[in-house]
């Protein structure tokens, strides 16, 4: 497609819209209220339509796709009902920082105000889920519109933008202009910030980065590695970004969310200086704002972020700076190195603790079942550097935290708002991107029945990934806290799951059982050379509720 000076209809213009802003795959349910679309796109070739069998699948696919590229993830759904279940994608885009443009079909602007076929309000709707949510009210405004979106979604902290797209304004014609890519701009940090960093730094004794958001790239990475390096500074990952920084380099020493190290938690409460580049410091990573007090942190506080909106909003700092994330990167790695000898000894503890708390532990020797803490060994050993690990939500993600080491960015596609469901979505989004790398989903039994029939969308499109269901026949996290507040009293969380084995094997996906901790390389082995989608189950013992508890 190019600029035309004959008329086009709505769907045609917009299909335009997203190749010029370089747009190489969406995701969608297709529905009747955005057919133009769903026509101009036989004709944009260069656009991978991937159809998935949920709307909430697709907008999750589109999620990991943003957290994979850095450009927004694009996702299509129709009208109310597509919508509705759409939102569980943009609410993860949301709190996960994530560049996202979800387009939904709308009613004829004419029928609005009078309940007209799932007819829904969506600025009203989406108004506190997404960045921004609008209707595009006439056909000429179609490129504006949508170069607008991608701004918003990527300018700042990223995240979710949501479209309207009424009837008339698709199948209506008119001759329209189209217009260039959206040229981003870069914040970077103020010229006094820096040497008052460094002076900070100069004083402390026992300082602490934590690294988190999005925007970062491969490059960002690497000047983050190589500035901590010279200053021999030791590094915290927040929730769910263990992938900033390699976690075999020594100055990494754990994560800050769910099953955190208990040492590592008093080592942030200690420590004198925070250098918190891009992450929010959200309740999980400050442990319910007490491990980081709010307003006034007991530390002195350094924050890095991109969204002036975001600084000291929760956490007054001692020293604010407004940058992206990969400009404060790499200007922070031309700084002069600090003397490091105050907290030699504070970094290298740190490390050693970080390695003692994600050493899979022996296994217990009156539990059943298959062993986490081996099967994560196993991966951790086997797995390239490369590899791309998603889950959802459960007790079983403590495990993959814990005692998995990620090496390189863009390898981690886990929720921060704790979205069931999102490890298979995400998988497959995964190795539709990048085949070439190996793409493994764990899910809890309960977090997989979210989106199963999702397999299908792996079948369909070729997606060999390796699932990994972790089943322990209940509702695990929930249960936990059901024994820790009303101890015996069993209450929604018994699970009666299907045979996992027969349904993948019923859309055409290779599939094993796993009972014994012995058995897991055999099989792991066998998935990855299925040539199509695999499935493993483990069985598991329900009463191992974490590494370090038991529901007895």
């Amino acid at each position: 497609m190019s600029d035309s000076k004959q008329p086009r209809n709505g769907g045609q213009i917009l299909v335009e819209a997203l190749l010029r802003n370089a747009v190489d795959t969406l995701y969608c349910v297709p529905g009747e209220s955005y057919l133009p679309v769903l026509d101009a796109l036989c004709d944009a070739p260069a656009i991978r339509t991937i159809v998935t069998r949920h709307e909430g699948a697709a907008s999750n696919m589109a999620d990991a796709y943003g957290k994979l590229t850095g450009r927004p993830g694009i996702c299509f759904v129709t009208r109310g009902p597509g919508a509705t279940h759409a939102s569980n994608g943009v609410h993860t885009a949301m709190q996960d920082s994530t560049p996202m443009i979800l387009f939904v079909g709308q009613i004829e602007s004419g029928f609005k105000g009078r309940e007209a076929f799932q007819e829904v309000d969506y600025a009203q709707m989406f108004g506190g889920l997404a960045k921004w949510a609008t209707e595009i009210d006439s056909i000429e405004r179609i490129p504006e519109i949508v170069s607008k979106a991608f701004s918003i979604a990527l300018s700042g902290r990223p995240g979710p933008v949501v479209i309207g797209l009424p009837e008339e304004v698709l199948f209506g014609s008119a001759m329209v202009a189209d217009v260039p890519a959206v040229q981003v701009a870069q914040g970077a940090p103020d010229p006094a910030s820096l040497p008052r960093l460094r002076q900070l730094l100069a004083a402390a004794k026992r300082p602490l980065v934590i690294v988190g958001g999005t925007g970062w790239d491969v490059e960002a990475t690497q000047a983050l590695q190589r500035f901590v390096e010279a200053n021999n500074l030791p590094v915290a990952a927040s929730f769910r970004r263990q992938d900033l920084l390699d976690n075999r380099d020594p100055h990494y020493v754990g994560q800050l969310g769910l099953g955190s190290s208990p040492k590592l938690l008093e080592r942030v409460k200690n420590a004198d200086l925070l250098l918190v580049i891009g992450s929010r410091l959200s309740e999980t990573v400050s442990q319910a704002y007490a491990l980081i007090e709010s307003p006034l942190p007991q530390q002195t506080l350094v924050h890095v972020h991109p969204d002036p909106e975001e600084l000291n909003r929760v956490y007054l700092a001692e020293l604010p700076i407004l940058s992206a994330l990969r400009t404060f990167a790499a200007a922070a790695e031309q700084l002069e190195p600090v003397e490091s000898l105050a907290w030699q000894d504070w970094t290298a503890a740190a490390r050693a603790d970080y390695l003692e708390h994600s050493t899979p532990p022996k296994p217990h020797p009156q539990l059943a079942g298959v062993d986490m803490g081996a099967v994560m060994a196993h991966l951790d050993k086997v797995l390239p550097d490369n590899a791309v690990i998603s889950n959802g939500a459960g007790n079983y993600t403590v495990w993959v935290h814990r005692f998995y080491r990620y090496r390189q960015p863009a390898t981690e596609l886990a929720p921060t708002n704790g979205a069931m469901g999102y490890g298979l979505p995400a998988a497959i989004a995964a190795k539709l991107h990048a085949p070439e790398r190996t793409v493994v989903c764990f899910a809890g039994d309960g977090c997989f029945m979210m989106y199963p029939q999702e397999l299908a969308t792996a079948m369909q499109f070729n997606a060999p990934i390796v699932v990994i269901v972790v089943n322990n026949g209940m509702l695990g996290t929930i249960r936990m806290h059901q024994e820790r507040e009303y101890p015996g009293r069993l209450s929604a969380t018994a699970l009666i799951n299907p045979d996992f084995i027969a349904f993948a094997k019923s859309f055409g996906a290779h599939a094993e059982l796993v009972e014994r901790t012995e058995d897991f390389a055999g099989a792991f082995e066998r998935a990855q050379q299925a040539g199509v989608a695999a499935l493993i189950e483990l069985r598991v013992d329900p009463k191992q509720i974490t590494p370090q508890a038991r529901l007895d």
